[in-house]
């Protein structure tokens, strides 16, 4: 493991990232000891500091703290709707690319459809119509990559029904259900994690682009979008507001980036 990691820097730079980032999600109480909602009026607005390392907001509260505890909520919001993404469109495409057919048919025109939309415009949709709240974020994020994990599980689960042991298997009198269980399955479950990987970037970026729309978190939970939102009237005389937030985005994505690719090098060898 270490002799990949010296082979391959940026992965060792993305994963030490990545449990950084971890630990703060886990643990935020050990890098601050303000708290996210704390209002101080008399503090309002002050730079960054000793006291204050990322300066405070336009209420006095402290901006590192609030960017601290808010990647908790902003990466587990990411998180869980990658997690329904990945289970329902890789559910959905197992079974249609193994099936074939009508069902096949009538999914994959639905894909298309949802696929049609560029992701940013269907999460204002689907937020716009069920109302702004975490909730229904989670749910947006969720409906945008459905398709995504719909059309790389479906691509696998037909590659895998051509192969031979699946023709072996059917031939030593296998039902349809455990072959797709225990073969099928199981070989397409890989390339849906590997896309979990390569998707989070994308889904941390729309995340954090509809709570700057003010249609995610809502005020005054601490979420990395909504405190861009919060910071962007203060821009020209107090830009730490809105710096360090964008630069948490920044940062988080490219961790992941750097490990997505270093896994898909991996996969694209084997």
């Amino acid at each position: 493991m270490l002799r990949r990691l010296r082979r391959e820097p940026d992965l060792a730079v993305g994963l030490a990232i990545t449990a950084f980032i971890a630990v703060v999600v886990l643990f935020p109480g050990l890098f601050t000891g303000y708290s996210p909602l704390a209002i101080n009026v008399d503090k309002s607005l002050e730079g960054p500091s000793a006291l204050h390392l990322f300066g405070t907001d336009d209420v006095g509260r402290d901006v590192f703290a609030r960017i601290v505890y808010g990647a908790r909520i902003t990466l587990l919001v990411c998180a869980g709707a990658l997690a329904a993404a990945a289970f329902i469109g890789g559910g959905f495409g197992i079974v249609s690319g193994f099936l074939g057919g009508r069902i096949d048919m009538l999914l994959g025109r639905l894909a298309d459809v949802v696929l049609s939309f560029p992701p940013i415009i269907l999460g204002i949709m689907v937020t716009g119509i069920l109302g702004p709240s975490t909730t229904n974020l989670a749910l947006a994020l969720t409906v945008v990559y459905v398709p995504s994990f719909y059309r790389i599980a479906r691509s696998g689960a037909i590659s895998e029904t051509g192969r031979t042991y699946v023709e072996a298997a059917r031939s030593s009198g296998l039902g349809e259900s455990r072959i797709l269980v225990n073969h099928v399955t199981r070989n397409v479950v890989p390339l849906v994690l590997m896309q979990c990987v390569v998707l989070f970037p994308l889904v941390l970026q729309i995340q954090s682009a509809l709570g700057f729309l003010g249609l995610g978190v809502q005020p005054p939970t601490p979420d990395w979008g909504s405190i861009l939102q919060q910071g962007k009237d203060y821009i020209l005389f107090a830009p730490w507001m809105s710096a360090f937030p964008g630069l948490a985005i920044l940062i988080t994505a490219l961790a992941f980036m750097l490990v997505s690719r270093a896994v898909q090098r991996r996969f694209d060898r084997r």
